[in-house]
């Protein structure tokens, strides 16, 4: 499952012409606008020839965007835009994540399992 969410492919429901600048800004969390823009001035500057073969040739090789994958929610996407940038700093903030957790329940369980006469007594009148 995580590789299909990491693999760059053509974002054909956003595409203004093949999908190309759509998957890219997809796949890199930059807004299709400024992916757009940024080929244009790339065309136009001086890389003719060689950005619309690439753009064709993306196009031509990359796979469509699984329909199942449009649908996931905006923090899902934030996720896995971030797993494909730095998957070591995604790592490590969910490491990070799960120690903050694992701090706080043992603290719930030092409260609860230790000598506390008042929460003794409030559990008691309870029963």
């Amino acid at each position: 499952m995580a590789g299909t969410h990491t693999k760059f492919y053509l974002d054909k429901q956003n595409a203004k012409w093949k999908g190309v600048c759509a998957g890219i800004a997809d796949y890199t969390g930059v807004n299709v606008l400024w992916v757009r823009l940024g080929a244009v001035f790339l065309t136009l500057m001086g890389g003719f020839p060689w950005t619309l073969i690439g753009y064709f040739g993306t196009a031509w090789f990359a796979d469509k965007k699984p329909v199942h994958l449009y649908a996931s929610d905006q923090q899902d996407q934030k996720f896995w835009q971030g797993v494909r940038q730095s998957p070591a700093r995604t790592t490590r903030d969910i490491r990070s994540r799960f120690r903050e957790i694992d701090r706080r329940l043992a603290d719930i369980e030092i409260f609860y399992t230790s000598n506390n006469k008042q929460l003794a007594d409030e559990i008691e009148s309870l029963r």
